[in-house]
């Protein structure tokens, strides 16, 4: 891969299957990017704020490019959403929706915070190896991100 190699993905996901699915894709295109996973919305935020666990920022890098689904643990994605988008030192990181609600009050809310993209989570593997594999030729090839370590 070319493009964003050295640049932080954040993941939100809470499903260990979609995440796998990413990292196998991620794998077979090359791509050496860090990526970073939290499991829920309280410990991405701990991610992103650097608390707890990841008090510094060689546990905690800031991101990129954020991929998040909605439908979380605790916090959930809308409200992690919330919060970057009015957060200063967030708003301008690409935040992706990648998640399995086609609920348009879902795309709209998501919208209105400024999302880059809301990419459905296709329930067939292929297509969802063929999403995966768009999402990565486009955000960690294609496009140029914002420098990870500008605040």
């Amino acid at each position: 891969m070319i493009g964003n190699a050295d640049q932080p993905l954040l993941v939100i996901e809470d499903s260990d299957e979609d995440f796998e699915a990413l990292c196998r894709v991620m794998y077979k295109q090359g791509v050496v990017n860090p990526v970073f996973r939290c499991t829920d919305g309280d410990e991405a935020l701990d991610f992103l704020y650097q608390k707890g666990p990841y008090y510094n920022e060689r546990n905690a890098p800031r991101p990129s490019v954020i991929l998040l689904d909605l439908n979380l643990p605790g916090t959930d994605g809308r409200e992690i959403l919330e919060q970057i988008k009015q957060d200063e030192d967030f708003k301008h990181i690409p935040v992706v929706v990648f998640t399995t609600s086609s609920n348009p009050k879902d795309v709209e809310i998501c919208y209105r915070y400024c999302v880059a993209s809301y990419i459905l989570k296709p329930i067939d593997i292929n297509r969802l190896v063929q999403t995966i594999h768009g999402f990565i030729t486009y955000w960690l090839d294609i496009v140029i991100l914002p420098d990870a370590v500008s605040k």
